[in-house]
């Protein structure tokens, strides 16, 4: 569910003063959105415009990022002269919307200034106490959106009440919040997200979803031809935002096979799923789908039986992995897959069975997370308890608990960030392949490379990406060095496999020696389009230009060529297609 902006008065304090200037059809609300990166968009912010009725007209929406020097967005704040400011606030952008506020309140006097979402929402008092605002919303805001700026837009001033929650104004059924992609306008090169159902029936203590009750759902037909207008524009992906997509079968079956059925070959939709919900039905439209269609998002967070029944995670790993397996055997599906750490009852040694229970998955991408307490949840009231030291401000990361310490935290830090550099990026799977023979299990093997780079100070370097190979085979030369040669050749099967390289990386081998085999193969290739049928436009030369060839020579003795062929590339990893053949 995604919280929108709203009001909270303070009990006892004077209510806002309005410039004259607010007349009826001549003032200003601005919807602010700090989002973490430009390819995200606010679907808050849109959602209450959508909602806001006649005021809509009265309405305008600015979307930043916080990377953005904020003397920018301060600027542009300012020159917009708002009579009304209010700020979607969550844990990645609260500390910048906090200076935002102190220095715009003394800029904008006259502003009055709100605040809404899950960041402000379940202390509003403190932060009416810390922040020189006018109010803050607590709860899902399109119902109190529209009666508030629709009043603001009358030129009255809000009623004397402490504060104003969904249900107390009505709440806006799913279904009847309109479409505010309608015109696709701002929303080119950027993720496109859309809400099919709000509310989840789990209530996982770190979530905010088990103080949340109830379900709605979107009516299946307005589903429809909203995905129609995605598939029709041919968006590169549309991200749904769905707790838990799959919670009511028939509701996710039919958007998955409408999906199958009205496919435009383009465009990729993502999901967050229970992976133990999905049944046969399911799978057989799973299956069904074109490569590349659909990305499902899946929250393991921990495989340790004593920690998902503390954090009231109702989850049968064994049937997950069992699905997992099968959808990663059609080769059509990317999943991605999460865990958290600094969760209870979960030490050092525990996690890493979980991250190896996991990764033996291999999903195409896995999170390493991290524990976020998080207002308003049942962990935030259990904390003590679990000895939980989180970060003062936001995002309220855990730095300890009961069975971690600050010294662990910080090693998981570091395996995450080399699991996101070697095996979230998708370019060092021949190689990681070797590497892992080489450890006791994954997780071990990322801890020993973690401990490399901290030795060489490679964390702060933040090495080139051919720097990362080189760097993968030096560590791998202290583990295996009487098997460097072969990790050589699947560092290059990697390498090339990505992009077709105008250098040549240093650990590669000599290829002069062939280059006359090489250049008779590609001449009969030219030719035959025997092993490159879709290559016909080329002759030699230009098929040298565009696949590469390695020379590899296998334990029998055998001297084979590989092809990379960068017009056939992998939907699920970007990866060229490798051919082999002998070379005559």
């Amino acid at each position: 569910m995604y919280y929108s902006i709203g009001v909270f008065f303070p009990q006892g304090k004077d209510l806002p003063s309005f410039r004259k200037s607010y007349i009826i059809g001549h003032m200003k609300i601005l919807l602010a959105a700090i989002n973490a990166k430009y390819i995200h968009s606010n679907p808050a912010v849109h959602s209450l415009k959508a909602c806001a009725g006649a005021a809509a007209e009265s309405v305008e929406i600015a979307e930043y990022t916080i990377n953005h020097p904020i003397s920018e967005v301060r600027g542009d704040l300012y020159r917009r002269h708002p009579d009304v400011l209010a700020f979607s606030c969550y844990i990645w952008n609260m500390p910048y919307v906090e200076e935002l506020i102190f220095d715009l309140k003394r800029m904008l006097p006259e502003t009055d200034i709100w605040l809404g979402g899950p960041e402000v929402s379940y202390d509003a008092e403190k932060v009416l106490e810390r922040l020189p605002v006018t109010g803050v919303m607590t709860g899902p805001g399109e119902a109190v959106f529209a009666w508030l700026s629709n009043r603001y837009r009358a030129g009255r001033s809000a009623p004397p009440v402490r504060i104003l929650r969904s249900g107390e104004y009505g709440v806006i059924p799913l279904s009847e919040i309109p479409f505010w992609y309608s015109d696709a306008d701002g929303f080119e090169n950027r993720i496109i997200y859309y809400e099919s159902s709000r509310g989840c029936p789990f209530s996982c203590s770190y979530c905010l979803s088990s103080i949340e009750r109830g379900m709605d759902f979107r009516s299946l037909a307005q589903v429809e031809k909203e995905l129609s207008f995605f598939l029709d524009r041919k968006a590169p992906q549309v991200k749904f935002i769905d707790r838990t997509f799959n919670c009511r079968k028939d509701h996710a079956l039919a958007i998955w096979r409408f999906l199958r059925d009205h496919d435009n070959g383009v465009t990729n939709f993502h999901f967050e799923i229970a992976a133990d919900l999905l049944d046969s039905e399911m799978m057989a439209v799973l299956k069904e789908m074109r490569p590349g269609a659909v990305q499902l998002e899946i929250g393991v967070q921990s495989t340790n039986p004593r920690t998902l029944k503390e954090i009231r995670r109702q989850m049968d790993f064994s049937k997950v992995a069992a699905l997992v397996r099968e959808i990663n055997s059609w080769g059509n599906i990317h999943q991605h897959l999460d865990l958290i750490a600094g969760l209870p009852y979960e030490d050092y040694q525990s996690f890493g069975r979980s991250f190896d229970e996991v990764y033996a998955l291999r999903p195409e991408q896995l999170q390493l997370g991290f524990l976020k307490v998080l207002k308003g949840s049942y962990m935030e009231e259990k904390a003590a308890e679990y000895g939980i030291l989180a970060t003062r401000k936001p995002p309220y990361e855990v730095l300890m608990t009961n069975w971690l310490s600050c010294e662990e935290v910080l090693r998981l830090k570091e395996i995450e960030e080399v699991l996101e550099l070697y095996y979230n990026s998708g370019q060092f799977s021949y190689s990681l392949e070797e590497l892992e023979g080489q450890f006791a299990g994954p997780f071990a093997m990322y801890e020993a490379l973690a401990g490399y780079y901290r030795e060489h100070g490679l964390f702060v370097l933040q090495p080139s990406r051919i720097r990362k190979y080189e760097i993968l085979l030096e560590f791998f030369r202290t583990a295996a060095p009487e098997r460097e040669e072969g990790f050589r050749m699947r560092l290059l099967v990697d390498c090339y496999a990505r992009e077709n390289l105008k250098s040549r990386p240093s650990f590669g081998r000599d290829l002069s020696p062939y280059r006359d085999r090489i250049r008779r193969f590609l001449a009969r290739e030219a030719e035959t389009h025997k092993l490159l049928p879709h290559y016909e436009d080329c002759g030699a030369k230009e098929l040298a230009r565009a696949v590469h060839t390695e020379v590899f020579h296998t334990e029998t003795g055998e001297t084979r060529l590989l092809i990379f062929d960068y017009r056939r590339r992998s939907p699920l990893t970007n990866n060229a297609k490798i051919l082999s053949c002998p070379l005559d």
